[in-house]
């Protein structure tokens, strides 16, 4: 009665409203800060996974291919990935073959190439040593290519470290009385050091005919999921990002201060990351690789140098 006398009644009404309104309000905005929080987690996932995936459908469609050849009637002998005692013994054994001269043709595809390029180009005829076969090989690309005029062998090996010199057209199709290459395009040969690169992880070795004498490795604080979505959720990124760049700021130091800038320098880790030093002309890497690698700097340097250090083989 008195609230009605004094006027104040309409007020509370319309107060109840309006509380009502903004609890209403409240949680819609929570509503759309739990969905937005949950997408930017989803997309934050899906990043992480990127790498790996790349590397899965490079796989894939290699598998593909391969099945394509197989309903066509064509189809490799063997098809493998060696590494360690397994890829010595596959080097050595194509090193050893000898023949008449000019009987043994090397040839190195680049990854466009092709068996028609090497015909218009090189003039060298595929089709008749290997005759449908001869397509088989374009699967292949990028890879030496060892053949003999007869037919005996007819293989390619994809080599892990294949130095820009021998990409050169005056030097790159042979015919002599052996296969021309060279053993570290595919074995940890010498004195060479190899950097396995993450966002949060570096590790570098210094190896010696595949043996590390030297190792030096850490983890950076970069921040992972973020949860909260909303203005924080860029802010979130920018942090990281920040993080990121000063990580790999101390993989670049650590890189320039190995201990001898004389040992070719190998690259391999997520595939943005070693691209992103790769560009450095200081480092000047003699190749990269992206390899899927986890656990702590140690375990997955060697996880890595294993990865790194396999070549696919093909008999046709």
């Amino acid at each position: 009665m008195l609230d009605a006398l004094l006027g104040r009644a309409s007020l509370k009404e319309r107060i109840d409203e309006l509380e009502e309104k903004n609890e209403r309000l409240r949680n819609r905005y929570e509503a759309e800060s739990e969905r937005r929080s949950e997408a930017a987690t989803a997309r934050q996932d899906a990043e992480e996974r990127v790498n790996r995936l790349e590397d899965r459908i490079a796989q894939l469609e290699g598998e593909l291919e391969q099945l394509e050849g197989d309903e066509a009637g064509l189809s490799v002998r063997r098809r493998e990935r060696l590494r360690g005692s397994r890829l010595e013994a596959v080097v050595d054994r194509l090193a050893s073959f000898r023949t008449g001269p000019e009987g043994a043709l090397t040839a190195i595809l680049r990854e466009d190439e092709s068996s028609e390029t090497l015909a218009e180009e090189f003039d060298v005829d595929l089709e008749t040593p290997l005759g449908d076969r001869a397509a088989l090989v374009d699967e292949a690309a990028p890879c030496v290519l060892c053949l003999d005029d007869a037919g005996l062998i007819a293989a390619t090996l994809e080599p892990p470290a294949m130095p820009d010199r021998a990409l050169e057209d005056d030097s790159r199709i042979a015919w002599d009385d052996r296969f021309r290459f060279e053993r570290e395009w595919f074995l940890p040969t010498g004195r060479y050091a190899l950097a396995l690169v993450r966002t949060d992880l570096f590790a570098l070795g210094t190896y010696e005919d595949g043996d590390r004498v030297d190792y030096r490795g850490f983890e950076s604080d970069v921040k992972g999921n973020h949860s909260k979505g909303g203005f924080s959720q860029a802010r979130f990124e920018r942090i990281r990002d920040d993080q990121i760049d000063d990580h790999l700021e101390r993989c670049r130091e650590a890189l320039s201060e190995r201990v001898d800038d004389g040992d070719r320098l190998y690259l391999a880790g997520q595939r943005g990351v070693v691209e992103t030093l790769a560009e450095d002309a200081s480092l000047e890497p003699a190749g990269t690789a992206a390899v899927d690698a986890t656990g702590d700097p140690k375990s997955a340097l060697e996880d890595a140098h294993r990865s790194f250090w396999t070549a696919e083989f093909r008999a046709f």
